[in-house]
């Protein structure tokens, strides 16, 4: 196409408009990042601002010494292995059979509509706070993972991307012999891996941004998962946490420095893993998302 003018003025607008948002997305977490590592006097004044004031790591040392911190990030590391090994499971074994034809599967109209039912109709919180309660499900880690082990959303996704690719593949591998448990495994999942790094990000993601569920589903804090445990801390202004600290200590760290650390640390693990998940992300939601 010829870059007319135009076109040239749109395009220098959108790079300037999603720059401008994306500097907007930074800011908080930058400004997070430079009171996490600044001294007390600093972050209690207000003068922080994108650069640390009076360089310290104390905040952070403090923060992987504590218990409760330590416990909660391993529940939430917990969570996410189980959640992701069952959410995974459960959404290939049930968008494949899902993607087939209504010739090839006769019911597979009426699957699939009892799935949409689930995303335009919730039961309500009391029902689902029941149903785990009399299932022997409340205070364990299960309570933070079976219940949303089929996402909705990820499968019609996934079922999407397995209707475009070629049937011809399939039928080959039948008339080779192969059954639908290795046309799966050795074909039709190697071709999927857009689609399938795209809802292993948003398996992950949602897992580990989890904290409602945590504060009603779990009976003790112990049981917390991490993000569960920073909305209690961040809520709930406590500085009892910091009497145990000595003067040298408190002359660098703050309530709102500790905070800080830990609202950052929680947010990391996401931050490293997104970047190698990126380039399939936007690929697979497109592919995953062209038909119905």
């Amino acid at each position: 196409m010829r870059a007319t003018g135009w076109r040239i003025s749109f395009n220098l607008f959108n790079y300037t408009f999603l720059c401008l948002l994306a500097v907007l997305c930074l800011l908080p977490l930058v400004h997070v990042l430079a009171v996490s590592f600044s001294a007390n006097h600093a972050a209690s004044a207000g003068i922080v601002k994108l650069w640390p004031v009076d360089f310290t790591t104390t905040s952070y040392s403090y923060v992987l010494g504590k218990q409760e911190f330590v416990r909660s990030l391993l529940v939430s590391v917990k969570r996410v292995i189980l959640g992701t090994i069952v959410n995974m499971l459960m959404t290939v074994l049930l968008a494949y059979p899902l993607s087939k034809e209504s010739a090839t599967f006769k019911s597979r109209t009426v699957y699939v509509w009892i799935l949409v039912i689930t995303i335009l109709f919730s039961g309500g919180l009391i029902p689902y706070y029941m149903v785990i309660k009399s299932v022997g499900l409340l205070d364990s880690i299960w309570a933070l993972v079976l219940p949303g082990a089929v996402p909705v959303f990820n499968v019609i996704l996934l079922l999407n991307f397995f209707r475009g690719l070629p049937k011809e593949l399939e039928e080959a591998a039948f008339i080779d012999g192969a059954g639908y448990f290795r046309t799966l495994a050795k074909i039709i999942l190697p071709l999927s891996t857009p689609s399938l790094a795209t809802i292993l990000l948003l398996t992950v993601v949602t897992h580990w941004n989890s904290w409602f569920d945590g504060l009603i589903l779990m009976n003790s804090p112990e049981h917390y998962p991490l993000q569960s445990y920073l909305q209690t801390i961040i809520i709930q202004k406590d500085f009892s946490e910091l009497t145990d600290l000595n003067a040298e200590a408190l002359r660098d760290i703050s309530d709102r420095t500790v905070k800080a650390a830990q609202i950052f640390m929680g947010a990391l693990p996401i931050l490293v893993v997104y970047p190698f998940l990126q380039k399939y992300f936007m690929k697979g939601i497109v592919l995953g998302s062209v038909k119905e």
